[in-house]
Parts: C-alpha cells; sequence; structure tokens
C-alpha cells in the first residue's frame, strides 16, 4: 500500500452534504478505512480543490512568457488552492504544465481569437471575419475542449466598446467549434455582444459586464454560466481614467458598467443563472487570487455557499472533473472554519494536497 494520509475533520462531499471519514490512499480518495496507519493526519473542513474558471497561465503583458514564469504563475495557482484552472486563452504552449504532477490541473483553450488590430497586441491571435471560422477550428483543436473569442473591444473609429466580428459570422464560427468538439466561450464587456452570443449559441459567457434582463431567461433556458471576474472588473475605473481624455464616451460606457458589476452578478444569481468563479491571472493582474474572487462573488451578494460552490463543487460537475467521491484524484483543500460560515477561512488554508501529495506553501498549516 502507497502513503496514506487521513483527513480527521469534517468532509464537505457537496456544498450541502457533509460528513467524516476520508483518507488518500496511494494518492486516490476513499472513505473505508485503510488497514495500515496513515502517514499524516490533517485536520480541518475538506473540500475539493478550487477552480480558477478564467485564468491565463503562460501570458504576460506581452503576450507569450518563458517557462520559469509561468511555472510561477501555475505555483502561485496552487499554493492559493486552485487545484483546477480553465484556460481562457494562453500565447503558450502550457501543454508541459500537464505533464508536472506538483502543479494544477490545466484544461486549456488555445489561444485567445481576437480582431484584427482590435485587441491586446500579442495576446491572441487576431483575423479578419473572413477567417474566423477556420481559426476557430485550428484553436479548438489546439486546445483541451474549449475555444475562446474576443467578442468585443474598443472600437477607436467609433470610441466606444463594438462587437469584434459580425454576428452572422460569429454563429457560424461557434458551430464550427462544436462541429470540432470544443465548448466556445467569449470575453464580452458590452450589452449588445451577450445578445449576438446567445443567438450563435456560446456555451459560456466571460466577464458578462453588460448584462441586462432580458438576457437572463436566455441564459438560463439556453444553460450558459458567467464567469464574472469582478477582481478583473475593480480595474474599471483605471482603465475609465486612463481613456477619458480620447475616447470620452468608452470611458463613460466602461464606469458605468463597473458600477453595476455587483447588481447584475446578484440579479442572474437570484434568477439562477450558473455563476463560475474566475479570476482573470495573467496578463496585469497577479496569479493566485482565487480567494479573492471568491469573496468578491459574496460580497455581491451571493451567500457565502453559493460563492463556495462557484469556485468548487459546481465548477468541477460543469467541467466534468472529479470532486470528492470514491477513487477520485486527492484533489482537496482544508480550511480551519467551516467556509460556509467564515468565507474568509478560504484566505488561509491550513492544508492543500494535490493528487494525494501535501503541498507545502505559505498558505499551508
Amino acid at each position: 500500500m502507497g502513503s496514506i494520509i487521513e483527513f480527521s475533520g469534517t468532509v464537505l462531499t457537496a456544498v450541502d452534504q457533509e460528513q467524516r471519514g476520508l483518507w488518500s490512499v496511494d494518492g486516490l480518495l476513499t472513505f473505508e478505512r485503510p488497514a495500515a496507519a496513515p502517514d499524516a493526519v490533517l485536520d480541518g473542513w475538506v473540500l475539493p480543490g478550487f477552480v480558477d474558471a478564467h485564468c491565463h497561465v503562460g501570458l504576460g503583458k506581452g503576450g507569450a512568457v518563458d517557462q520559469e514564469t509561468a511555472l510561477a504563475q501555475a505555483t502561485a495557482d496552487r499554493d492559493a488552492g486552485t487545484l483546477l484552472i480553465r484556460d481562457a486563452g494562453s500565447a503558450s504552449d502550457t501543454r508541459w504544465i500537464q505533464q508536472r504532477p506538483e502543479l494544477p490541473r490545466l484544461i486549456r483553450a488555445g489561444r485567445h481569437i481576437a480582431r484584427s488590430r482590435r485587441y491586446i497586441r500579442g495576446l491572441g491571435e487576431e483575423v479578419e471575419p473572413a477567417d474566423l471560422v477556420e481559426t476557430v477550428r485550428k484553436q479548438a483543436r489546439a486546445g483541451d475542449g474549449w475555444v475562446k473569442l474576443v467578442g468585443d473591444w474598443i472600437d477607436r473609429g467609433t470610441g466606444d466598446l463594438a462587437a469584434c466580428f459580425p454576428a452572422a459570422t460569429v454563429k457560424d464560427a461557434i458551430a464550427a467549434a462544436h462541429d470540432e468538439g470544443a465548448r466556445a466561450t467569449a470575453h464580452c464587456f458590452a450589452e449588445d455582444t451577450i445578445d449576438d452570443m446567445l443567438d450563435a449559441g456560446i456555451d459560456c459567457i466571460e466577464h458578462a459586464t453588460g448584462l441586462l434582463p432580458r438576457h437572463i431567461p436566455r441564459l438560463i433556458g439556453q444553460g450558459v454560466p458567467i464567469v464574472p471576474t469582478l477582481v478583473n472588473i475593480a480595474t474599471f475605473p483605471d482603465i475609465a481614467a486612463q481613456a477619458a481624455g480620447k475616447f470620452p464616451v468608452y470611458a463613460e460606457h466602461m464606469t458605468r458598467l463597473w458600477e453595476r458589476r455587483k447588481e447584475r452578478v446578484l440579479e442572474a444569481f437570484e434568477a439562477g443563472v450558473a455563476i463560475r468563479a474566475g479570476t482573470d491571472a495573467g496578463s496585469v493582474l497577479r496569479h493566485g487570487r482565487i480567494a479573492d474572487e471568491i469573496l468578491a462573488l459574496h460580497d455581491a451578494g451571493l451567500p457565502a455557499a453559493a460563492a463556495l460552490d462557484a469556485a468548487c463543487w459546481g465548477a468541477r460537475d460543469w467541467l466534468g472533473a472529479q470532486g470528492i467521491s470514491e477513487g477520485a484524484s486527492a484533489d482537496v483543500v482544508l480550511c480551519a472554519d467551516d467556509p460556509r460560515l467564515n468565507l474568509a477561512t478560504v484566505r488561509g488554508l491550513r492544508h492543500i494536497v494535490l493528487r494525494g501529495n501535501i503541498i507545502r506553501a505559505d498558505s499551508a498549516g
């Protein structure tokens, strides 16, 4: 028998289900007590490792980063309790991370697909509408079941946010992603962009700052979750201030989107839209902020349990990933207190276990 860890605290197998008695044997979870004594006993509230559903490992301000930098990014996420990352576009080939057992599990989405000269230079593959469908096919094949579109960005000609691609072309592109067996997601700041994406059959909306009441029934009916990335939306006032002199309409629009960010997330949640936690780490935002995003969702009005679920059980189910079940990989985090009652406990995790290995990090107790 291999290495054995006993988890002596309360185990949250779902947001509303708890039990006691869980072990890791040779990297796999079991509810049956092993015959041999444990090599380590860890106490605390046990829940599945966090999911960052919008993260960019391998991405920096100018695009791709070297392997050493990407390693530091992935390690920072892991040490904050993020044990599963849904990549939301990276200019780097990060498949090597999937071969490193000490790093978080990674579901890749290839590169962002953006309109030519309508996005941050170096981050995405920039194309004109005529090439969108074929580029989506290419990136769908390059990823792990996801492809990412940049749905809108500032149009310097009009001085405001505007869709990057014609609605009909987006519809064909998302159909192509589905034909390749991939799900499609899209960066959406503006209001009308969400309509175009829902019309096209999108599978997820990133940011969703332009969410309006008319979108909510469609999100629910089509089963489309949103990833609000509130720690990223917190940067909107600075973006608006920098743009105000040259693009006042855009600056005012970004300010309005920021002002209603909490209200929109709460409206969506209360109506039944699925919410997923994502930090948008990479480029300008540092990695390792999943606790900040969980707490930001709670600050927007989500109950503590729902904010946790956005980064834990619900997020794992959505991505088809294992949680806490018999025979699942031992990818868990341990909190000092019941996080449903004291959500701030996610900031200082007592222990982190990945693939049955106890992670020794600053956050471990």
